[in-house]
């Protein structure tokens, strides 16, 4: 295994070298990403669930941290992952079903469990500090509806969420709804890319086929807004470049960048792999305020669609607005909502 890691190592120095010459390399990417994808299967996880970096808004972070940890059946990453789905962390949402604020709850329900979480004398559904510990309360008090139930805690909780404590009861786990099934799946994938990794994340074997896409277009001209569609005459800017990238090799990615962010986990700058999204901010402390967003290659360096008057090209990741990375997964993508 070590003599494996020792040869994936070279071929990404010598990869970042050829970005550094500026010849093409995307063969030794391809060869380069699927040895280590062979060599990490089954890698590191589980543990605690710790707030990857600005992965939630500052301004709410705090109280996430502290009432994601209310009961067993939770973490501060779950509870992140149900409030993106929900609203996006936007306290003013409000659904066509009449859902409301950041946590997304109906009338009769917010009668019923919300709490005054701030202690300032109301219940505001409006406001984050009475909503999001409120989520958590009522995440709790569902986990201990079903608490004797067999399976695992925190799916059985979410399942109750969906469909109802009495039907995760009555089958002894997560019903055999599909809606309660893709809910729980979705919101404990999306869970992964709230959470800082405690293990290596492993790549993705579309990785090096959204590097080729993306490579075929250096040169192309800016343009803001642009898919790549012959009515955009075949230009991007930095998200429809990132998101054409993974198209192509079956991955549906959203639109913008700060939601391109939660399609995955996230790996540390030391630990980054070619194919991996990278993302740049002017606020470092919220993945909501991502403006920027690029493909990287190796040895330093990304293709990106820079701004307007510029060409797709090759650009160096270590700025100061260097936010973070994600490794694209498929679920992860799948996961994400269409309406934040």
């Amino acid at each position: 295994m070590g003599e494996g890691r020792l040869t994936v190592r070279k071929a990404w120095i010598v990869a970042g070298a050829a970005v550094a010459a500026g010849l093409s390399f995307v063969m030794l990417l391809v060869v380069g990403v699927y040895l280590v994808a062979g060599n990490l299967a089954g890698g590191i996880g589980g543990g605690a669930k710790a707030l990857a970096k600005g992965a939630v808004p500052a301004a709410y972070q705090s109280l996430v941290q502290k009432w994601g940890n209310l009961c067993p059946a939770i973490n501060p990453a779950l509870l992140a992952a149900q409030l993106y789905q929900e609203s996006g962390f936007n306290p003013k949402a409000q659904s066509p079903a009449a859902a409301q604020g950041i946590a997304q709850f109906i009338p009769g329900t917010w009668a019923t469990h919300g709490i005054d979480g701030d202690g300032d004398g109301d219940r505001d559904v409006w406001d984050p500090q009475d909503a999001i510990p409120s989520a958590a309360s009522y995440d709790c008090e569902l986990a201990s509806y079903v608490k004797d139930v067999p399976g695992d805690a925190t799916k059985n909780m979410l399942a109750a969420y969906n469909a109802g404590a009495y039907a995760v009861i009555k089958y002894g786990g997560v019903p055999p709804y599909r809606e309660t099934q893709n809910y729980v799946k979705t919101i404990t994938t999306l869970e992964a890319s709230f959470a800082a990794p405690v293990g290596r994340v492993d790549p993705s074997e579309q990785a090096a086929g959204a590097i080729s896409y993306a490579q075929k277009k250096l040169g192309t001209l800016y343009l803001w807004g642009g898919d790549g569609t012959p009515e955009d005459g075949g230009r991007f800017d930095c998200s429809g470049l990132t998101k054409a990238a993974y198209e192509s090799v079956g991955i549906t990615l959203p639109r913008v960048a700060n939601d391109q962010y939660n399609a995955g986990p996230h790996p540390a700058r030391d630990e980054l792999l070619p194919g991996d999204l990278v993302f740049f901010s002017d606020d470092l402390t919220n993945s909501r305020a991502i403006r920027h967003v690029g493909i990287y290659v190796g040895g330093g360096y990304m293709i990106d669609a820079p701004r307007t008057g510029a060409v797709i090209r090759f650009d160096p990741i270590d700025t100061p607005d260097y936010f973070g990375a994600t490794r694209v997964t498929e679920d992860g993508a799948k996961a994400l909502p269409t309406d934040v």
